[in-house]
């Protein structure tokens, strides 16, 4: 664990009263003056259908309280994928629908629980976040990426919206890390229709340059098949390799049956269902890497914070000899 976080606000009665009292007010202030601007933007929503992918370089954000990975002892770099459904913890499938209407409105349950996942997340060094809201009505117009960073003492934070339902909902992917990215890109991911995206971080690590992408696939095969094409096309020529995050997939399917089964990508050795939380019966959350990098262990944790459970995976830098014995 790490030490040093930032002091918890005072628990009274008063700050029991609303979901925003427990998070960080410059955060709150931020996210409002966002959810008010945006106020009129559902009045101009229209739902288009995006067949090309489109890239965009970025720059992280920066909470100036964060830990780096260079004040951690060790030379193992500490993953962990996350669907984390908003906030949303589920613990049946009848939830769906009898706490469907969490998706639109704020709950006091969900910050208690967003505090939880903070708490969890911040054991690891890369985090890849999926199903977040970047500030919106249901998430008290919190950007929770923002909010996990702060909470979990990250210096480097980003947050991708891939679904702008104006001031209803703002979905996406999040990243947080505690190494300084050399290049960090945004990616829109192909499909029938938008909605899926990947950020791209690079990074140097032991002495050694790695490509971090962080996705979210399509439940539909078709989508899903052009965007695992796409990240192909990203990652090819490269050699340390990690591709992380909700795929939407069986293994199986993602190393045999898909644009990715004539890359060098492979799993831990050791994968384990993770949806759903309650009772994990499919492996639909991945880590995979290049043999450049080795797995040295993996884990899906056993907590409900959410309807997945997180994957935590522990990588290293492989020497030229070891990688070979890897591809072998």
């Amino acid at each position: 664990m790490h030490n040093n976080r930032t002091p918890e606000l005072p628990d009274t009665p008063q700050s029991r009263r609303t979901t925003l009292a427990r998070l960080p007010g410059s955060i709150i202030e931020r996210g409002l003056a966002t959810g008010m601007r945006s106020a009129g933007a559902l009045s101009n929503f229209r739902f288009n259908r995006r067949f090309e992918p489109q890239c965009e370089a970025v720059q992280p954000l920066v909470n100036p309280r964060g830990i780096p990975v260079a004040d951690l002892d060790g030379d193992e770099l500490r993953l962990l994928s996350f669907n984390i459904q908003v906030g949303i913890s589920t613990g049946r499938y009848r939830h769906y629908l009898t706490n469907g209407w969490k998706h639109l409105l704020p709950h006091e349950a969900r910050a208690d629980n967003l505090r939880l996942i903070g708490d969890l997340v911040a054991d690891y060094d890369v985090v890849a976040l999926q199903e977040v809201d970047t500030g919106s009505l249901r998430s008290g117009f919190v950007n929770q990426v923002e909010y996990l960073a702060y909470r979990g003492n990250f210096p480097y934070w980003y947050a991708q919206l891939n679904r702008d339902l104006g001031p209803i909902a703002q979905h996406g992917n999040g990243l947080l890390s505690r190494l300084q990215p050399s290049t960090l890109e945004d990616h829109k991911l192909p499909g029938t229709f938008a909605g899926r995206g990947a950020i791209v971080m690079r990074f140097r690590f032991a002495g050694a340059e790695v490509l971090v992408v962080l996705l979210h696939l399509s439940l539909g095969e078709r989508s899903r098949h052009q965007q695992l094409s796409y990240v192909r096309s990203l990652i090819s020529g490269e050699q340390n390799v990690v591709v992380m995050g909700d795929m939407n997939s069986h293994l199986s399917g993602l190393l045999f049956d898909s644009p990715l089964a004539d890359t060098a990508l492979v799993p831990a050795a050791d994968s384990k269902p993770t949806y759903p939380s309650w009772r994990p019966a499919l492996t639909l959350d991945h880590v995979l890497v290049t043999p450049g990098l080795a797995i040295r262990s993996c884990d899906v944790l056993d907590c409900n914070l959410s309807d997945h459970r997180p994957v935590a995976v522990r990588v290293s830098v492989n020497r030229p000899a070891d990688a070979q014995q890897t591809l072998q």
